[in-house]
């Protein structure tokens, strides 16, 4: 069980790839806006991303001692 085990150092790598995933989410997201081609997978790369980046911080801040 050590294996699933958050400790507060993974809790704080855990919220850092939250972040960065949110970061990445809002990057593609206005590149998505402003490419008339990139539109509609901008928007779903964006959105899984930043849904994605969402889930981490949760966990992160449930189970990894995070903030």
């Amino acid at each position: 069980m050590t294996l699933l085990a958050v400790t507060h150092h993974n809790g704080i790598r855990i919220a850092e790839i939250g972040f960065l995933l949110a970061a990445v989410a809002g990057a593609v997201l206005a590149l998505g806006a402003v490419t008339p081609f990139g539109r509609r997978m901008g928007n779903f790369v964006g959105g899984v991303a930043l849904a994605a980046g969402s889930v981490l911080l949760i966990v992160a801040a449930r189970w990894g001692h995070f903030g």
